[in-house]
């Protein structure tokens, strides 16, 4: 190759390099018959050579120039004090993070807001019952002031160490879950300057620009979802810009060889990996099938259809895919795109990939038939191979492992029973009455595990193996740590049947929480509810706040407080609107088109 001046012959690149002996200088290539950037090759023919040493010696002095100011002011800064420079740095730091905001708040293009009905009142006629409402919100404002005094900014509280707590879920990063899991709570129950409090803080000191390991269906669920449930109720438009950078954050996860996404993606590399745990490095079913909701919301409020897609296509792989005995496995390897393990349940691992093929349906207001067809498919299956009756007439959901049914399950399975008479309505051959029976079944199963505790607060699982039912066995499985799934379908039924035995379900467990789990500091899990002197765990979960003091409330709130026919929950209870669209490809919003 020839050089002439330090330029490479046959260099396309559209920056050319001087080699001047100072130091590299890119200068924008332009060629002499267009007068614009090209990527061509800058060649410097013989009568101009005057002129380009010329122009290299105007490139030297000016430097040396530019290196004799930097010099100056070099010498400048160190004749100032410690603190003059850090003052200095902070000033330009404070320059930097205002900038980011102004971009931050950059308005997203408008789109045609749904229908919000019953937003707000839901007060119940009983005054009996309006006591018991204000009991849960008083606990909801013990668990937030607490959370405020004590762990403030942190994920989460230990109520009874009195600071803050986070767990991998959410990575090495103060992010504030539970301000962001608490804001729609705050804002059903009135308790508007709390709501403030937590908006105020997430406009401050929300950043997603950090170097901190994340769970994708966690952060979708608690962050994503909670973001766009506080938006849609409040109509604050910076709830859904931080939905959207932090979407933006989760998308490295799909960059797999099958579209499947990793568990676990770091928010400032977008490196994606999945847990040790999971079966020969696989992905787990109710993460990666637990996205639908929020980011067909995220594509019907952004315009960009990117996540609407992202969704569509874990979709279209499962419906390719061979099911053994018609059960969707757990596992998933997003490498490969086959099934690990052949471990199928409808608590833990499974639970709401087959929640989220109902409520697509119900959010896209019942358009989607595809989902609908795969959620009935589905729970065929699951009756057929999981669902059984003990001896002592409880009916269970068991898991499926092995190649046999394990009689056990999960306190995290019995949503379920909200799910069946969720799902009622709409069923195949006018099965309706039989899926509200089998939900009421389900919710019975589990009020039985409540019931037979020293503290009637449900166990993390239960066993059926012959005398034993509905209680849990192992050590490690009698603890309780503020799950709502129980609450969750008490509430369901309810509003399905008004029968009153959910509310006084409700309550007693409500009553347990509060004399067992009640601390000084807040709210905490115990470690064993069989015994009458049970231990503390020194956790307030989040989801304590976004979903067990949420179902209560309304539990015991009239109906037209968020009507289902116009709401559909997220697996976090984060409220969503249902999108009146014509179709799955949400061709209602031209946007998206």
């Amino acid at each position: 190759m020839e050089r002439r001046l330090g330029i490479t012959r046959g260099d396309s690149s559209k920056h050319k390099r001087f080699d001047l002996g100072l130091e590299d200088v890119l200068i924008p290539h332009v060629d002499a018959n267009r007068g614009a950037k090209n990527p061509g090759v800058f060649l410097i023919h013989g009568p101009d050579e005057h002129r380009h040493r010329e122009e290299e010696e105007r490139l030297r002095n000016k430097i040396r120039a530019d290196h004799e100011k930097a010099l100056e002011e070099a010498k400048e800064k160190l004749k100032k004090s410690r603190e003059e420079i850090r003052a200095e740095i902070q000033t330009e730091k404070n320059k930097v993070v205002q900038e980011m905001k102004t971009k931050e708040k950059k308005p997203l293009p408008p789109v045609p807001i749904p229908n919000l009905t019953g937003i707000n009142g839901g007060d119940p006629e009983s005054s009996d019952i309006r006591k018991k409402r204000e009991k849960i919100k008083e606990m909801m404002k013990h668990a937030w002031d607490n959370y405020r005094i004590y762990g403030w900014g942190h994920n989460e509280l230990r109520p009874i160490a009195r600071k803050g707590h986070s767990t991998n879920i959410f990575g090495s990063s103060q992010m504030g879950a539970t301000i962001v899991d608490a804001l729609d709570t705050l804002y059903i129950m009135g308790l508007l300057d709390e709501f403030r409090d937590g908006q105020k803080w997430i406009e401050d000191n929300l950043d997603f620009s950090v170097n901190s390991e994340v769970s994708v269906f966690e952060v979708n669920i608690r962050f994503i979802g909670g973001l766009l449930s506080a938006y849609y109720l409040s109509g604050e438009e910076i709830f859904k810009i931080k939905a959207v950078q932090l979407a933006e954050k989760l998308l490295p996860a799909f960059n797999t060889p099958t579209g499947i996404p990793w568990a676990m993606v770091n928010l400032k590399s977008g490196v994606g990996r999945n847990w040790g745990w999971a079966s020969a490095g696989s992905s787990i079913l109710a993460e990666f099938g637990t996205l639908h909701m929020e980011f067909v919301h995220l594509s019907y409020l952004t315009g960009d259809p990117v996540y609407y897609k992202k969704v569509m296509h874990i979709r279209k792989l499962l419906q390719k895919m061979d099911r053994p005995n018609g059960l969707y496995p757990n596992y998933l390897n997003p490498r490969t795109g086959r099934w690990g393990q052949y471990h199928t349940s409808v608590g833990g691992l499974g639970d709401s990939f087959y929640e989220y093929l109902l409520k697509a349906w119900l959010m896209s207001d019942k358009t989607d038939h595809e989902a609908r067809k795969m959620y009935d498919d589905a729970i065929e299956a699951i009756e057929k191979h999981l669902i059984k009756k003990s001896r002592g007439g409880l009916t269970f959901i068991g898991e499926w492992k092995n190649g046999h049914l394990e009689k056990k399950m999960g306190h995290l399975a019995c949503f379920a029973g909200g799910m069946f008479a969720l799902g009622a309505d709409g069923s195949r051959m006018d099965k309706a009455g039989h899926y509200l029976e089998l939900g009421a079944e389900i919710a019975h199963t589990c009020h039985e595990s409540y019931d037979r505790t020293a503290l009637k607060l449900g166990p993390e699982s239960f066993k059926f193996d012959g005398a034993v039912e509905a209680v849990a066995v192992r050590q490690a499985e009698k603890y309780y740590i503020l799950r709502p799934e129980v609450i969750e379908t008490y509430w369901y039924l309810w509003r399905f049947t008004h029968d009153p035995r959910y509310r006084r379900w409700g309550w007693e467990a409500a009553l347990a929480i509060e004399k067992y789990c009640r601390v000084s500091g807040g709210f905490s899990g115990v470690k064993d509810v069989y015994s009458s002197t049970p231990t503390h765990d020194d956790v307030q979960q989040s989801f304590f706040l976004a979903e067990t003091l949420k179902y209560l409330y309304l539990l015991f709130s009239g109906d037209d407080l968020l009507p289902l026919d116009h709401w559909v929950f997220n697996t976090e209870a984060h409220p969503l609107p249902v999108l009146h669209l014509s179709n799955t490809t949400l061709s209602g919003n031209p946007a998206v088109l």
